[in-house]
């Protein structure tokens, strides 16, 4: 870790939470649909990002750290709703277990929500845009092609690399739930 002089330390970080506050609590609201909760989870994630330095200390690896500390966060926080809501449930009818199954069935899909938006904001632009044009907006290769000026085989490559991505992160993803 680099050694900063604390006046040092307060500038980067507050030029870090300047440009990233709003992008985490843009990205806990889209996923969790509650401003309170989207600034609680962005403020505590900042709060842990101050004890960590190394984390905000070089602008390169900013967006990787953030997303991951904040997916794990979001995550964290689901999960205990979660746990709280099935206490509450459990409490008030003896038909807990289905309940419980229909929460974790939720967080899960969240989780993998999570990974596949978080998958492709990784991707280079024009492979998201090409993705994009193709699965959310139903274009055809063809015409992908003639928007972008590309060729059609460097669209199907694009959209080929991009499956493949997803493909892969929603395995591992299988993996870890399966496993736990």
């Amino acid at each position: 870790m680099t050694h900063f002089d604390e006046h040092e330390k307060n500038k980067k970080f507050e030029q870090f939470f300047i440009l990233t506050f709003p992008k985490v609590k843009a990205f806990a609201w889209k996923l969790l649909h509650s401003e309170e909760d989207a600034e609680d989870i962005a403020q505590d994630i900042f709060v842990k990002l101050w004890n960590n330095p190394e984390m905000w200390e070089n602008k390169e690896t900013w967006d990787s750290y953030i997303y991951t500390v904040a997916r794990n966060q979001i995550y964290n926080f689901l999960k205990h709703q979660s746990v709280e809501l099935s206490y509450q449930e459990k409490l008030s009818q003896e038909d807990a277990p289905s309940f419980e199954f229909d929460t974790y069935d939720k967080l899960y899909a969240k989780e993998l929500q999570l990974l596949i938006k978080l998958t492709l904001d990784n991707m280079p632009e024009q492979r998201r845009k090409v993705f994009s044009m193709s699965r959310q907006q139903g274009m055809s290769n063809q015409e992908i092609a003639d928007s972008l000026r590309l060729s059609i085989r460097t669209v199907e490559r694009h959209i080929y690399l991009a499956l493949q991505e997803l493909k892969k992160i929603i395995l591992i993803a299988l993996f870890f739930i399966s496993v736990e």
